[in-house]
């Protein structure tokens, strides 16, 4: 039988697994220069953290891995983390102290089945959660540091989709459905079918038409929003929504960052309370974000305001790949042309004091590889040592060791 990776997974070839920690080093280095600092959280999560007071929808539950961890004669149901935020915000109810603001970041897995097998299953992200303000300057901030670290990856052109939960919630309480009706309206939304909004009956018309407004909200400035809020017709929950919508669109005006308004263009926004934000960069999804005031004390916490957001690492990748990114450092062949013990002791040996001088320093033993800005030849005899430039075809001998990182400094 042949051996096959299962469907829905990929592997990391060398070119990807360097894009991808070059990613996460920028990442990591754009967030703890924000003063965020990182956690880790485990990849089983119990199933009960994710179906709590609804923190995901049925369709979302139903595409995630769970099993029973099983204990004697009892168990409890895990699950293969589907999401990146639940389990960092049960960490911070678990572990800090709730009265404080957390500035948190993480690089994770998340797991989704996919019936077809030709997407990814396994889904990189790099995370951010900003744990403990209600300030849209809260909001602004995440936005500004996601845009920072995809311009530091060098793409350029990032554009951003403004959205708003609390909008969308303010609508559906406007239409006056039953429980069972508005979970299923939901789902379908939370799916990408903005339509079944305008194909709901409310007994009201002019909620009819405020629907297919808000639908139609697409590219529109801050000041639309508080033109918006100002109409007489406006419900209250819906202008309060309205308020810091245009609240945030108006920070972001003042401080010079281009954005569009869609409403429709956020998914999977299950447990999003108030603004949500897509970035995208030729073509690709490449992040998203959102506030979830609800969610910590829907999951034992006390209440407790909060935003985030996640960069896709697969799309990242692929945005950066053709530029080939290479480590920084210089890359040294160590190549041992002789057999005898002193020659590959002292191959090591050098080689060690490359690296500690802060090159890549790469041992060949078989003569067979190639590549790197110089190569070292170690022999017995008669110099130790032959430091060869291939880019000018040159070579040099040097009798020590130490020579040798001068020579190549």
């Amino acid at each position: 039988m042949i051996s096959q990776k299962c469907k829905g997974a990929r592997d990391l070839l060398p070119k990807d697994t360097e894009a991808f920690r070059y990613i996460e080093d920028v990442f990591s280095k754009a967030c703890l220069g924000w003063g965020y600092r990182e956690v880790q959280t485990p990849t089983l999560e119990y199933l009960h953290l994710f179906t709590a007071a609804g923190t995901l929808t049925p369709n979302m539950l139903s595409k995630v891995y769970s099993f029973l961890d099983w204990d004697g004669w009892s168990g409890e149901r895990v699950v293969l983390r589907p999401d990146g935020t639940i389990p960092v915000a049960r960490l911070y109810i678990e572990n800090l102290p709730q009265n404080e603001i957390a500035r948190l970041f993480y690089i994770t897995n998340v797991f989704a089945f996919e019936e077809t097998g030709t997407e990814n299953r396994e889904r990189w992200q790099c995370g951010v959660e900003l744990i403990g303000s209600d300030k849209p300057a809260s909001d602004i901030e995440l936005i500004l540091l996601a845009v920072e670290t995809i311009r530091q990856l060098g793409v350029s052109d990032v554009q951003i989709q403004l959205s708003h939960a609390g909008v969308l919630n303010a609508l559906l309480k406007e239409l006056k459905l039953s429980s069972d009706e508005e979970v299923k309206l939901l789902d379908q939304i939370l799916d990408g079918n903005w339509q079944v909004l305008t194909e709901a009956k409310p007994k009201d018309s002019e909620i009819r038409r405020l629907i297919s407004l808000f639908l139609d909200l697409k590219g529109k400035t801050s000041g639309f929003l508080e033109n918006l809020k100002a109409m007489p017709q406006i419900p209250q929950g819906l202008k309060s929504a309205l308020t810091n919508f245009a609240e945030i669109a108006g920070l972001l005006d003042a401080i010079g960052c281009s954005y569009q308004i869609d409403i429709t263009s956020t998914r999977g926004f299950e447990y999003y309370t108030g603004l949500c934000f897509q970035l995208s960069a030729k073509g690709y999804k490449i992040g998203s974000g959102g506030r979830y005031d609800n969610l910590i004390p829907l999951i034992g916490g006390k209440k407790t305001p909060a935003c985030g957001f996640a960069l896709y690492l697969e799309a990242l990748v692929s945005l950066i790949q053709p530029k080939a990114k290479t480590r920084t450092e210089q890359k040294i062949l160590v190549r041992c042309d002789s057999r005898a013990a002193d020659a590959i002791r002292a191959s090591f040996e050098l080689a060690g004091l490359l690296r500690g001088a802060g090159c890549v320093a790469e041992l060949d033993f078989n003569g067979r590889q190639s590549g790197g800005r110089w190569v070292v030849a170690v022999q017995d005899k008669p110099m130790p040592f032959i430091v060869i430039d291939p880019t000018r075809n040159q070579k040099k001998e040097a009798s020590t060791m130490a020579d040798v990182v001068k020579m190549v400094g």
